[in-house]
C-alpha cells in the first residue's frame, strides 16, 4: 500500500487517556530528585529543575518578580525542582496542561507554593495566543508531542508547511520521504513575536554532543529529521533544532543552544566511556547508566532571549 502523509497528534491522548508518564523515559523525571540512582551519572547531584534556574540566571533570564508559564508540566517535577532553587524570584507561575489528571498531580506536587500558582486546562497551542503579562515560557520534553507531518515529499507539500519552509528558508530533503515538526515551529512562531524569554526542549533529529563526548556521537544521526518515537498510546517525534532556530532569527531573536549533557553536568571519565562504549550493563548502576547515556545524548534545549 502506499504511505500517505498525514498529520499526527497527541491531544486526545493527554487530554482524555490514562496519561501515565512513568511508561515514557524523562530526563526531567530521572533527575527530579536528588536521591535518584540516576544522580551517578552527574558530576554533581543535582535536580533538572535547578540545573535550569541555574542556565537561566547564568543568561540573565531571571530576576525579582518574575512572571512564569509552563506548558505541559508533567508531574510537576521541573517546577518544583526550578522553586527550590529560585522561587524567590518568582511573582507567579502558570502551569497549562491538556491532562485534568496531570494537573492535578501538579497541584499536589507544588502545594508549597499554591499562593504563587495557577492551573489552566488547555493546548497550549491554543491558549498562547490570548496570554499576556508573561516574563518566561518553559516547554520541557512537550515539543515532541505537538503536530507532526509524516510521510511529506519534498515536491508536494502541505500548503502550511510550504509557507513554512519558504518564509524562514527552512532546510527539507532533496528527495525521499520525511517529517516535520509543524506544531513546534508554530510555538516558536507565537513566542518570538510575543518577545517572551523562553526555554524549550526535547529529543532532537539534529543532536550536538560535547567535544569530548564524541563517543556517544555512536549510531546516532547528526543531522536527520524527525523520527517517530512509537509510546504507550501514542507517537511522539524528534525535533529538528536548526528549524527552530532559523524561526526564531528570522523574527529578530537572539538565540542559544546546547546539550542536556552539558546542562545537567554529565560526568566525563573513564568508567562513562566504558560502560557507553562496552555496553557493559550486568549490574544494575551501570545498566543505569547506560539507559541514561543513551537518552540524555539526544537531547538538546533551545533558549529565545
Amino acid at each position: 500500500m502506499p504511505v500517505m502523509k498525514e498529520i499526527r497528534r497527541t491531544d486526545r491522548h493527554y487530554r482524555y487517556g490514562a496519561v501515565d508518564l512513568m511508561t515514557e523515559y524523562t530526563i526531567c523525571e530521572s533527575l527530579g530528585s536528588i536521591d535518584s540512582p540516576y544522580m551517578v551519572a552527574l558530576r554533581e547531584p543535582r535536580t533538572f529543575g535547578s540545573s535550569l534556574a541555574e542556565l537561566l540566571m547564568e543568561r540573565g533570564v531571571l530576576r525579582p518578580g518574575m512572571r512564569v508559564c509552563e506548558a505541559g508540566g508533567g508531574y510537576g517535577t521541573l517546577m518544583r525542582g526550578f522553586l527550590e532553587e529560585r522561587g524567590y524570584l518568582i511573582e507567579y507561575v502558570v502551569m497549562v496542561d491538556l491532562s485534568l489528571r496531570l494537573l492535578e498531580r501538579q497541584r499536589r506536587v507544588l502545594s508549597p507554593w499554591s499562593g504563587k500558582l495557577s492551573f489552566v486546562n488547555g493546548n497550549i497551542q491554543e491558549v498562547l495566543h490570548s496570554m499576556s503579562g508573561i516574563d518566561l515560557f518553559i516547554m520541557n520534553e512537550v515539543a515532541g508531542d505537538l503536530e507532526t507531518w509524516v510521510n511529506l515529499e519534498p515536491a508536494a507539500l502541505p500548503d502550511e508547511v510550504s509557507r513554512l519552509v519558504d518564509s524562514y528558508g527552512l532546510d527539507i530533503p532533496a528527495s525521499g520521504l520525511f517529517n516535520f515538526n509543524v506544531g513546534a515551529i508554530r510555538v516558536v512562531e507565537t513566542l518570538s513575536k510575543k518577545g517572551w524569554p523562553a526555554f524549550l526542549s526535547e529529543h532532537s533529529s539534529d543532536p550536538l554532543i560535547p567535544s569530548d563526548m564524541g563517543y556517544l556521537e555512536r549510531d546516532l544521526d547528526m543531522e536527520g529529521y524527525p523520527r517517530e518515537i512509537k509510546l504507550k498510546g501514542h507517537s511522539e517525534f524528534t525535533i529538528r533544532f536548526s528549524h527552530l532556530l532559523a524561526v526564531a532569527r528570522f523574527l529578530g531573536r537572539e538565540v542559544v543552544t546546547g546539550s542536556f549533557a552539558e546542562l545537567v553536568g554529565l560526568a566525563h571519565s573513564p568508567r562513562m566511556r566504558a560502560v557507553f562504549c562496552g555496553r557493559m550493563t550486568a549490574n544494575e548502576e551501570n545498566s543505569l547508566l547506560y539507559e541514561f547515556l543513551d537518552h540524555v545524548r539526544e537531547y538538546r534545549w533551545l533558549l529565545i532571549l
